[in-house]
């Protein structure tokens, strides 16, 4: 039997409901599985046994004493992603599973009575899929040392990975999102959850950063050799925008591979945006200066400031997967997204919908007028090598629609 890389905690009053799930849980390969039957005895069980990736909260039963659990592990980063009972009353439901991200936990889906073995499959293998790799046995909130990432990065195990976005009208390969990944020699592909908190702690984000736009810039020079453009998407801290040498080491790196600057994108999360100083702000000035595009992202998942985003000079707003994900849950999030894409074409703003797993979010994304897209429907992250092969040979057929393509100048 497979043994799934997840650590499990079962809160449900329900002696022969939590025994069930316990036992379906070990018979899908997850051998750390932990229980308790209530809030108070779940907080003490898991702060003695340390970080799980999921809690499987009957929120029915448990009402507001398990949502002071989830509020209490999430803070203490003792819960990644929350699996909840479906029988509460579907107003509920809803307001359920837009309290778990402000609480900071990834919902993974709901289960009702009786349990579904194939349901409770998928949400499994959705949960490693979120990870980019196998889950650290310890459980994602691992303190990794300083001297294990200065090891790390010095000995080239942080490798630059790519995930393609893609136009969703004409299926071609718009450009790739730069993605750090730990390749581990003994645990292997080691997700950004895991060791970005120790780089942001110990200063290293630049070193790592432009360690990443070297190898970016050099997948993009060589794409660029043979007639294809490819945009290449960065990530960007507030703290990084506050070094006043950001900007110049950019621009010197693109000219010392010949490359423009308009066929570089820098991202910034909606949070990053609200906290970001007048410094942070004059450096995203000069970026669009240079001629480089600017993207917020995870647009909608928190408190955005609309009043930033007309000041600043933004070329995209990537939305938040959670509202894509959550399409067939009701109005709601549909007319987000469609407000979103009103709003972007309105500021001439492209936008980027995160998060796409189906052919039907794809369609339905497409109906609402969105034209780009990003998810592993169409590939994920990958490293240059694959990248390459991926991009040589049109890309992947995804669903029914059609082979991608990049774009030819």
């Amino acid at each position: 039997m497979l043994v799934l890389p997840l650590r499990v905690f079962v809160l449900n009053a329900n002696f022969f409901q939590r025994a069930t799930t316990v036992n379906m849980l070990r018979h899908l390969g997850c051998d750390v599985v932990f229980s308790a039957s209530s809030a108070s005895h779940a907080w003490h069980a898991l702060y003695n046994v340390g970080p799980v990736d999921i809690a499987f909260c009957d929120l029915r039963t448990e009402g507001l004493d398990s949502l002071d659990f989830l509020q209490r592990s999430a803070k203490s980063g003792l819960v990644r992603s929350v699996i909840i009972n479906n029988s509460l009353a579907e107003d509920v439901q809803r307001a359920a599973r837009q309290l778990m991200p402000l609480l900071g936990l990834k919902m993974l889906g709901e289960m009702g009575n009786p349990l579904q073995l194939d349901t409770l499959n998928g949400l499994l293998m959705s949960c490693l899929n979120q990870s980019a790799g196998p889950v650290d046995s310890t459980g994602v909130n691992v303190v990794v040392s300083e001297e294990e990432i200065r090891s790390a990065m010095a000995s080239g195990q942080m490798e630059t990975y790519f995930q393609p976005k893609i136009n969703l009208v004409n299926n071609q390969v718009s450009g790739v999102e730069a993605l750090t990944r730990w390749n581990h020699p003994r645990k292997g592909v080691v997700s950004p959850i895991v060791f970005m908190p120790t780089i942001e702690r110990c200063g290293l984000l630049n070193q790592l950063f432009f360690a990443q736009l070297d190898h970016g810039l050099q997948l993009q020079r060589r794409c660029l050799t043979r007639g294809q453009i490819l945009n290449v998407a960065f990530n960007l801290q507030p703290s990084q925008l506050s070094d006043v040498a950001l900007v110049s080491r950019i621009k010197a790196a693109l000219a010392s591979f010949k490359l423009p600057a308009a066929g570089v994108t820098f991202e910034l999360t909606e949070t990053g945006l609200v906290e970001a100083s007048a410094g942070c702000m004059e450096n995203l000035v000069r970026l669009r200066m240079m001629g480089c595009r600017l993207s917020i992202d995870d647009f909608g998942s928190g408190f955005s400031s609309l009043q930033r985003l007309c000041q600043l000079p933004f070329n995209e707003i990537k939305l938040d997967g959670e509202f894509v994900q959550a399409m067939d849950d009701g109005p709601r999030p549909r007319a987000v997204i469609s407000s979103t894409i009103a709003l972007g074409e309105s500021l001439g703003m492209t936008v980027v919908a995160e998060g796409i797993e189906t052919q039907k979010q794809h369609n339905q994304l497409v109906a609402l007028g969105c034209v780009h897209g990003q998810g592993y429907f169409f590939a994920k992250p990958m490293t240059k090598q694959d990248l390459d092969c991926w991009l040589q040979s049109g890309g992947p057929h995804a669903g029914e629609s059609g082979q991608y393509s990049t774009i030819s100048p």
